[in-house]
């Protein structure tokens, strides 16, 4: 129960001035027409994998970097337009993101 719940139930005959507001989603990522680049790489001897070539805004591709490293649960980052996840995740990723909508090309191996 949310606030405003709250005050509708302490105050039922209140009218309330403000329209109410749909919450949007908040996942609406641009979709590009070019496909993503998934890319393995070896760095220090450990495996990550490198997402690159997305042309839409730094947030977006941040919000993407989010959801994908809590969605399997690995550590990465967000430098230079590139998102780099730990560990070799190239199979998931390259599924997650074509559910979403992301044309998704293989690099190497």
């Amino acid at each position: 129960m949310d606030l405003q719940d709250q005050l509708k139930n302490l105050f039922p005959d209140h009218v309330s001035s403000e329209p109410e507001q749909e919450i949007s989603d908040g996942n609406q990522i641009w979709l590009q027409d070019e496909p993503l680049l998934c890319k393995y790489e070896k760095r220090k001897g450990k495996p990550t994998t490198i997402i690159a070539g997305y042309t839409g805004a730094d947030e977006d591709f941040k919000k993407l970097a989010k959801e994908l490293k809590t969605k399997l649960s690995v550590g990465g980052s967000f430098k230079n337009d590139e998102i780099i996840l730990q560990g070799d995740y190239r199979d998931q990723i390259m599924s997650m993101l074509k559910e979403k909508g992301f044309k998704v090309k293989r690099v190497g191996g």
